[in-house]
């Protein structure tokens, strides 16, 4: 079919064929090259999503320390430690 989209040539590993008989399972009704593509986009989503929960596992993290060290530092804290430094 012609298209103006880019086109990639993938060879078939022994690993990737059986990612492929596996989708195949799934997704009976799609060819081969059709179960590569919902693979990558699967394989994207995933990503995605591992990618979404790090990020708010640390910015639970964040939360969760916020304010953990208020008051330990006076308000001369800053002056006082200055003043050790050699001149």
């Amino acid at each position: 079919m012609p298209t103006t989209r880019p086109r990639h040539f993938v060879t078939e590993t022994d690993e990737l064929a059986a990612a492929l008989d596996a989708a195949a399972l799934r997704w009976p009704t799609l060819s081969r090259a059709q179960l590569l593509a919902r693979l990558a986009i699967e394989g994207h989503h995933a990503a995605q999503q591992a990618s979404d929960e790090r990020r708010q596992s640390r910015l639970a993290a964040v939360r969760r320390n916020s304010g953990v060290l208020t008051g330990a530092y006076g308000p001369d804290y800053l002056r006082e430690l200055r003043q050790e430094w050699p001149a």
